[in-house]
């Protein structure tokens, strides 16, 4: 238990601080493009590529009709994506799945990686592929675990961030094409309600995950507390 928590104190950490958000924040990228990626499929959207940048922001390219609910979902994907992917991995490490889980990632980068379109994008899936295919491959069993947690943790808190600055980039006009505001163009609801749907999208993800990773045994607490003895 006190390495789970210690994991997603370390996690809140790397996302709280400027320079490691800052270094660490292409993986969420990673992950929103992916989302983006994949709901189009998923959607029979042509899918022509992805674009993953040094200013860790991202843009996937697809085709097919401009609106309708394929192209609804496909915006929708992105911002929820990391925490959606965080909460699988919750679940996946907290069954004791260590190994499914490390081979389900390197399978879906290999798969982005067929579809990157840049230089910069390429290096950074086979880092970040090479770093997990150590971590399956040469890690015994309790590293293994210990960084399946911390990849966990790292994608339900740093989930949460981006949608955060997407907030406060709309309220000063600085965002008039993120996700948000084109689902706006291609719904009857504002931006703000997009934008609040990603944050509680992301808090359940994280609470659901939390629980998952170090569960509160409520029975157990009640039955220690005076009187239940």
């Amino acid at each position: 238990m006190w390495v789970t928590i210690l994991a997603g104190l370390a996690a809140l950490g790397v996302v709280l601080y400027p320079t490691s958000w800052q270094i660490s924040r292409g993986l969420i990228t990673v992950a929103h493009e992916g989302g983006h990626a994949l709901v189009a499929l998923l959607t029979r959207r042509k899918l022509q590529g992805i674009r993953l940048h040094s200013d860790t922001s991202g843009v996937t390219l697809t085709r097919g009709r401009p609106t309708g609910p394929g192209m609804i979902c496909t915006a929708a994907a992105g911002y929820v994506a990391p925490s959606l992917l965080g909460l699988g991995a919750a679940w996946l490490s907290a069954a004791g799945h260590i190994t499914i889980l490390l081979w389900t990632i390197l399978l879906l980068l290999a798969c982005m990686l067929l579809m990157i379109r840049n230089v910069f994008g390429v290096v950074s899936l086979l880092t970040i592929g090479g770093a997990v295919f150590a971590l399956s491959w040469y890690a015994p069993p309790d590293i293994q675990a210990i960084g399946t947690q911390l990849a966990a943790w790292f994608l339900l808190i740093g989930g949460i961030r981006p949608i955060l600055e997407l907030r406060a980039k709309r309220r000063r006009g600085r965002a008039p094409d993120s996700d948000a505001d084109q689902l706006a163009r291609l719904t009857p609801f504002p931006g703000g309600f997009f934008v609040f749907l990603f944050l509680l999208v992301a808090a359940v993800a994280l609470v659901v995950g939390a629980y998952l990773l170090a569960p509160i045994h409520l029975p157990a607490i009640l039955d220690g507390l005076p009187g239940r003895a």
